[in-house]
């Protein structure tokens, strides 16, 4: 669990490192208090409609355990035509995913809920992003399942890891990519008056949000 904070409490309802470093690196201080949402229990539907539903059932799973807290839910999936693709369960099929994802324009869809339950607020949405992977010799592949990266990342690569490497190019938020689109969840905080900006001190000290 993350350092506890003034004010009212923000926290993360998931254990991704990946969500967890994009809101440290934001400035955020929350706590990270994972799902126990059988996620098996939504059945699959339209992409973008799904990793909302998924985050929303996350957000207030934990939203429910702590009514007064503000709770960040999130899933993020990887699409490729009307194929979704999930964590590898083997090197096969990592490898099966790359050899799809290679020189292809893929979608990566992240859903995220932000909710309160005794503020009786919730808001949810999805955000796409396009990226371009470069064209993959088998030795790239076959290198980089070896690192073993891919296997608990959607589309079994990590764009902030050593994944960097097959990417060409991205249209739209990077951090959607990480698995958080973070302008987006800042930009609702700061309308619903959970974070504003901290005073900022002496010339070179880090400015940080503080809980309102």
């Amino acid at each position: 669990m993350q350092k506890s904070c003034d004010g009212p409490i923000l926290i993360l309802a998931s254990k991704s490192p990946r969500r967890r470093y994009l809101l440290e690196q934001a400035g955020l201080c929350f706590s990270v208090i994972p799902s126990d949402f059988d996620e098996k229990a939504v059945s699959l539907s339209l992409p973008e409609t799904y990793v909302k539903v998924l985050a929303e059932k996350k957000a207030h799973d934990v939203s429910k355990r702590y009514p007064e807290s503000w709770v960040i839910g999130a899933d993020t999936i990887v699409l490729i035509g009307d194929t979704v693709l999930g964590k590898p369960g083997s090197k096969a099929e990592a490898k099966s995913m790359l050899k799809c994802l290679g020189g292809q324009v893929h979608q990566v869809l992240t859903g995220y809920c932000i909710c309160c339950e005794a503020k009786n607020k919730s808001f949810s949405e999805t955000i796409k992003t396009e990226v371009l992977f470069k064209n993959l010799a088998d030795e790239e592949i076959e290198w980089y399942i070896h690192t073993k990266e891919p296997f608990d990342k959607a589309g079994a690569y990590a764009i902030q890891g050593l994944g960097t490497f097959l990417v060409k190019s991205i249209n739209g938020s990077y951090t959607n990519v990480v698995g958080l689109p973070v302008c987006e969840v800042i930009e609702f905080l700061i309308k619903e008056g959970v974070v504003s900006v901290g005073n900022r001190g002496s010339e070179g000290e880090r400015i940080e949000w503080r809980a309102d």
